[in-house]
């Protein structure tokens, strides 16, 4: 397994945000995280990244504990935020230019990966304009390039298709699981029940705990065959 979480808590003062969840994720797998805001999706995606510690329990993410080494799990990682982390008065160039810095690419290998987020975020002719001034759809799609511009292991989208059209969705969807084909793990959030299908591994949270995990045909059949989106 290349992430394994035991007994997860996440509290704020007296607010628990993430309540004793266990999982574990297969290497290469696409996993989703869904259910509605304020459940701990996001906290617990934070977690895993290593951007806040765990009140309690443990999670090891490519076999090192994000509570004791969260910097050798930043190496194995790329990250999209609900906000996109992109910068608005930096131009498309700028911005891929700079998370390459980021992540030491240089030389053939940046010119190959800049041309492949370029591609992908089918930003051609588009490199001079500013970020902030880009159609949402796009700008989804430069986030992910920029996030995923170092080829990392495992690859973590925090709400990444939040208030993009079902379109858009559908293709932003369509890169997540090319993304899966090249060899990443892929952690999803969302609170589009519907985006669970495109998952091979399902985890339902409400109100900070896990309540149903597993495959969408598992839990299709555990709850009398009824679409995903209805459980």
């Amino acid at each position: 397994m290349i992430i394994e979480a035991v007994d997860l808590t996440k509290k704020f003062g007296n607010f628990t945000a993430v309540d004793k969840i266990s999982f574990s994720i297969e290497e290469g797998s696409v996993v989703g995280f869904v259910g509605a805001n304020g459940a701990g999706k996001s906290t617990t995606i934070k977690m895993m990244c290593g951007l806040i510690k765990p009140t309690t329990g443990s999670v090891r993410v490519a076999g090192s504990d994000v509570g004791t080494n969260p910097s050798a799990v930043r190496q194995q990682i790329g990250y999209m935020s609900q906000k996109f982390s992109l910068y608005g008065d930096l131009t498309v160039k700028e911005n891929i230019e700079f998370y390459g810095g980021i992540y030491n690419l240089s030389g053939e290998e940046f010119k190959n990966r800049y041309k492949w987020v370029i591609d992908v975020a089918d930003l051609h002719g588009k490199e001079s304009l500013l970020t902030r001034d880009l159609p949402l759809g796009w700008r989804q799609r430069l986030a992910l390039g920029c996030a995923v511009i170092h080829r990392p292991k495992i690859v973590f989208l925090d709400e990444p298709t939040s208030g993009v059209d079902p379109i858009l969705r559908t293709k932003f969807w369509q890169l997540i699981t090319d993304l899966s084909k090249e060899g990443s793990t892929i952690i999803v959030t969302t609170h589009y029940l519907d985006e669970a299908e495109f998952c091979e591994s399902v985890i339902m949270m409400h109100n900070g705990r896990i309540v149903v995990q597993g495959s969408p045909i598992e839990i299709r059949t555990r709850y009398s065959n009824l679409p995903l989106f209805e459980v």
